[in-house]
């Protein structure tokens, strides 16, 4: 599992075998997320046991550094 980076306790991450819309998993110790790239932005798509507060840090992360994350998903698949 490829880890793009690590902010805030949480790991940013995909699997080596995804799938497409390309997208970003977040887990920490409190829960997980999956924010999924529509072409334009990173939005979330699902979310378990993770606080408010942390949850607008992690879309602030996502946001800043969404040309990473998509350039990481086309290297890794080769796109």
């Amino acid at each position: 599992m490829p880890e793009i980076f690590r902010f805030f306790g949480y790991s940013f991450f995909f699997y080596s075998k995804e799938h497409d819309p390309i997208h970003v998993h977040v887990e920490g110790k409190d829960g997980f997320a999956k924010f999924e790239y529509d072409g334009e932005r990173f939005y979330l798509r699902e979310s378990h046991g993770i606080k408010a507060g942390d949850m607008k840090k992690i879309q602030f992360v996502i946001d800043d550094n969404a040309d990473i994350i998509v350039a990481r998903w086309n290297e890794h698949f080769n796109r």
